[in-house]
């Protein structure tokens, strides 16, 4: 069966991004975007989802992380979006409620074509080390718009925050896996309009 796969290259003046998503991988993942704390995340998001993943990006850390975390979510979005195609023979909903240590994360989605980001955490502890979580919100705007995805993340329980931002994401990633499986039930578009 042919892999589903994209690649996303996007240049401003303030990022150069390239993507390489393969959403029927084994979880392997390259990821150098000069952030570390984010390539962390995105390889627990390759893991987790079963997604394979390569991204890379220069950025202008220098001035701070905003640009390339949220590029980061643009592309990406943008990589989902072409690999689903016309997310024919899809599960399209995907959920996961995910334990790490004290936190615990719920996330729900849906590849039905209607962005939306719903984003709510009780962490108000926000930094590791030099990286404001916070910019995490932003990252997945900007993926559920360009991966014209409805997304509920809510991180429920625990101050700690990397163990919030590692429940997000594995959350996240497990409910990818879950709505990107192929259905074999589902022949066509999972949606009564007949198209996403």
């Amino acid at each position: 069966m042919k892999h589903r796969t994209a690649t996303v290259a996007r240049k401003t003046r303030e990022t150069r991004i390239e993507i390489k998503l393969d959403l029927d991988g084994t979880g392997q993942a390259s990821v150098a975007t000069g952030v570390g704390f984010l390539d962390h995340m995105l390889e627990l998001f390759a893991k987790h989802s079963l997604c394979d993943l390569s991204a890379t990006c220069e950025g202008d850390v220098r001035v701070d992380y905003h640009h390339t975390v949220e590029d980061l979510g643009l592309a990406l979005g943008t990589a989902l979006d072409q690999a689903l195609g016309d997310r024919r023979g899809i599960r399209r909903y995907g959920f996961f409620l995910l334990p790490m240590d004290e936190s615990l994360c719920q996330c729900a989605l849906d590849f039905g074509g209607r962005p939306f980001l719903v984003w709510s955490t009780e962490c108000t502890a926000t930094f590791v080390r030099d990286f404001d979580t916070r910019l995490f919100e932003e990252f997945f705007r900007a993926l559920s718009v360009n991966a014209r995805m409805n997304l509920h993340l809510r991180h429920t329980g625990g101050n700690e925050a990397h163990h919030a931002a590692e429940s997000v994401f594995k959350a996240f990633a497990r409910s990818v896996r879950a709505a990107v499986e192929r259905d074999p039930r589902e022949s066509g578009v999972p949606s009564s309009k007949g198209t996403i």
